[in-house]
């Protein structure tokens, strides 16, 4: 693996855990991902990875609409702030941004932007991918759902080669996490899920051993960049969360709170 550089303090980067739901996340052993900063149980702003991807990427991270608090909810505050996007807040926004997307906003500031995404939504090669990735300076498309190690190399190449000169906005969509909730190594076998909508084989206990095991799989891989993060802004969450069989539903695309309940952690640094 490609070791890390020293990463500009006004460099950000952002994570999301494609499909991880709360509770997931809560039981598992992740200490990478727990240490960027307190876990909150928030709603997402979408229900599956184009909708909740797009929001995010104009500011609309997920929240939590009972806390009086900014970034905890983006209505009071946002991590990141479009110029005329939305209601204008209470000037206690992290960052404000002009453009397009915040790929784009950070680009106009001056930063490399850097992304790679796993979910087939950031497939260059589909037209309905280009909102999503095409802002970026560089991106990664892997081809599968399970190559967060090949994606990590990207980016940190991608680093070693431009952050000397210049703070970096880096976004890695992980997709381990995601249907069938497979990683490399994993002794069970990707092709059978256990979580289809409508099957008569799902198996709830065995989505969240799954799961569990993809997201303590990614903890461990996240390590190096994480720590190169460590002294800039870091936002981890998850884009939706699945059913696994409540009110006898499966999977994600529908509007259930399982399916909006994802963990957000988030570490601010220096704006840039």
């Amino acid at each position: 693996m490609i070791a890390f550089p020293v990463i500009d303090p006004r460099s950000v980067l952002f994570i999301t855990l494609d499909s991880c739901r709360y509770d997931t996340f809560a039981g598992a052993n992740c200490p990478n991902l727990k240490a960027i900063g307190p876990l909150h149980k928030a709603m997402a702003p979408g229900t599956f990875t184009f909708a909740s991807h797009a929001a995010m990427f104009v500011g609309f991270t997920p929240g939590i609409a009972e806390r009086n608090e900014p970034y905890v909810n983006p209505t009071v505050g946002k991590i990141f702030r479009m110029s005329g996007v939305g209601f204008g807040g209470k000037g206690t926004d992290f960052i404000k941004l002009e453009g397009r997307n915040i790929i784009d906003g950070f680009k106009r500031k001056g930063y490399l932007t850097i992304g790679s995404g796993a979910a087939p939504w950031f497939d260059p090669g589909r037209a309905t991918s280009l909102q999503l990735m095409e802002s970026f300076e560089h991106f990664f498309y892997p081809g599968d759902k399970w190559s967060l190690g090949r994606q990590l190399d990207y980016v940190a190449g991608r680093l070693v080669q431009n952050a000397a000169v210049r703070p970096a906005f880096v976004f890695i969509n992980i997709c381990e996490t995601h249907i069938p909730y497979w990683h490399e190594g994993a002794a069970w076998d990707r092709e059978k899920s256990p979580c289809i909508p409508f099957a008569a084989t799902n198996d709830a206990d065995e989505c969240r051993r799954r799961q569990t095991a993809c997201v303590e799989f990614v903890d461990r891989l996240l390590g190096p960049i994480l720590a190169a993060f460590a002294g800039a802004t870091t936002v981890a969450c998850a884009d939706h969360g699945d059913c696994w069989g409540e009110d006898g539903l499966w999977d994600h695309g529908i509007h259930h709170a399982k399916v909006y309940e994802v963990p957000l952690l988030f570490r601010l640094g220096r704006a840039g």
